[in-house]
């Protein structure tokens, strides 16, 4: 199973039972306005992402009750942005190293999990038009920019990093559950890996394009399998 919802994350998991999926792997959103681009400058950047976040009312911080809903329905999770909440996570962290030093932006990103007790560190170059040529040579940037992931949604992730998640923290026949869908990255890293996974994105705008995307990548993979 991979499927995608269109649906309030809050809606979806007051349904769930108590440790149904075996890891969330989550990027909520951390403060109220992505909306309002001077935090991230002109409606459309240099690449063409938009950054106008035509979002829905319902855009929010996750409070107590999203993290608490959260770990009742898994036995394990990943918390991107876990440093811009006030709540307590278990001790393990992984960090997410661009590799684009010199960016206005953060140089890394930090998730908090119980997966284990300690830090792991993930190196994959993303700023821009410079994205890591691999998982193994991600701070190495990618030669072909014509390889390149396109970049839909302006805090999108690489599927490059899920996938380095999933093949430490997940496996066969795992149940996965990504609460704030995004872009979708996350949903085509599980499908390659053959997890079982569901994603829930709020806003029909973004759902619609991580649709897209998450078809065409199954239908560019088909034509490499026919075409043997």
């Amino acid at each position: 199973m991979n499927e995608a919802v269109c649906i309030d994350c809050m809606e979806y998991m007051k349904n769930i039972p108590d440790n149904f999926f075996d890891l969330a792997v989550v990027d909520p959103p951390y403060f109220t306005g992505p909306e309002k681009r001077g935090y991230y400058g002109s409606k459309v950047s240099k690449i063409g992402v938009h950054r106008d976040y035509p979002l829905s009312p319902e855009w929010k911080v996750p409070d107590f009750d999203y993290f608490s809903e959260l770990v009742r329905i898994s036995k394990k999770y990943i918390v991107w942005g876990c440093n811009y909440y006030n709540v307590v996570f278990s001790p393990g962290r992984i960090v997410w190293d661009k590799c684009n030093p010199g960016s206005s932006f953060s140089d890394c990103e930090i998730a908090a999990t119980n997966c284990h007790d300690s830090v792991r560190l993930f190196r994959y170059m993303w700023n821009g038009m410079m994205q890591g040529k691999s998982i193994a040579d991600g701070h190495i940037q990618q030669g072909n920019k014509h390889k390149n992931e396109q970049r839909i949604h302006p805090t999108q992730k690489p599927v490059a990093l899920y996938a380095w998640i999933f093949s430490k923290y997940a496996k066969p026949g795992y149940k996965i559950i990504d609460t704030h869908l995004g872009s979708g990255s996350s949903r085509i890293a599980a499908y390659d890996a053959g997890l079982d996974f569901v994603g829930c994105e709020i806003d029909k705008t973004y759902f619609d394009l991580q649709e897209q995307r998450f078809q065409a990548h199954i239908s560019q993979q088909s034509l490499f399998v026919t075409g043997g």
